[in-house]
């Protein structure tokens, strides 16, 4: 784990203090947002979850995880926090087909088996791109998706970096006026589709998540990638992607 990823979950450490201490909790979902509520597509973007191997990356207290458990799939949720994944054991401590895991989240990727579908709600950013998407890649099965929103103009009208490097951003406690910085991978689109289809992945879709007030420039974006089918061929079959060889 890089050192800037280390520092981010060290302050998503401390937020996870906070809110242990707190009586304050969020409700069960009741409409799936991807980071702003009430914008942009909801949890339709999935498709049918039921009975899939499905990994939530950065997973937090455990909500979206919880919520396609209950639909039928397979859900493991990862997060490198302790106390955030406390607080998913303490919220969804016997959740059928739920998989709480405390654990980096490109360490899991090497050693679980493969997913059918894997997402994440604004986790992605804070991880380097160039460690996580490979590892996201070969973590997928052939045919398997990933799909994850990410910061794109933050509340201050600062939109998406044109270099893949990690800027500073802000964390507001809940509650609070305490604030914390932490830097993030806040990319234009082109670069995500670059590196996605570096690591392996074909490219499917990008979708602008606005800000439903016209006073607040917050925006994300949802991306979604997909690993490659098996070929066939009469010479070789090989996988197309990360690890392919030519015949």
């Amino acid at each position: 784990m890089l050192d800037i990823e280390k520092h981010a979950a060290e302050i998503w450490t401390l937020y996870g203090r906070h809110q242990l201490g707190r009586t304050f909790d969020l409700p069960e979902l009741d409409s799936w947002a991807w980071d702003i509520p009430q914008a942009g597509p909801g949890i339709d973007v999935l498709g049918d979850v039921a009975g899939l191997r499905v990994l939530d990356l950065g997973a937090g207290v455990g909500r979206h995880a919880a919520h396609l458990a209950a639909l039928g799939a397979h859900v493991s949720a990862v997060d490198a926090s302790p106390t955030q994944h406390q607080r998913a054991l303490a919220r969804y401590p016997d959740t059928p087909n739920l998989h709480l895991v405390c654990a980096d989240a490109v360490d899991h990727l090497r050693e679980a088996a493969p997913y059918d579908l894997i997402y994440s709600v604004s986790g992605l950013p804070f991880l380097d791109p160039h460690r996580v998407l490979p590892a996201l890649a070969n973590a997928l099965k052939p045919g398997g998706r990933l799909v994850f929103s990410a910061l794109h103009t933050n509340s201050h009208g600062v939109g998406p970096s044109d270099c893949v490097a990690a800027r500073p951003e802000v964390l507001r406690l809940p509650g609070t006026d305490t604030e914390h910085s932490m830097h993030m991978w806040v990319l234009a689109p082109a670069l995500w589709e670059d590196l996605l289809v570096e690591s392996g992945l074909t490219f499917e879709s990008v979708t602008a998540i606005d800000s439903p007030r016209s006073d607040r420039p917050l925006s994300y974006r949802l991306y979604a990638a997909r690993r490659p089918e098996r070929v066939h061929s009469a010479r070789c079959s090989t996988w197309r992607g990360v690890g392919a060889h030519g015949c």
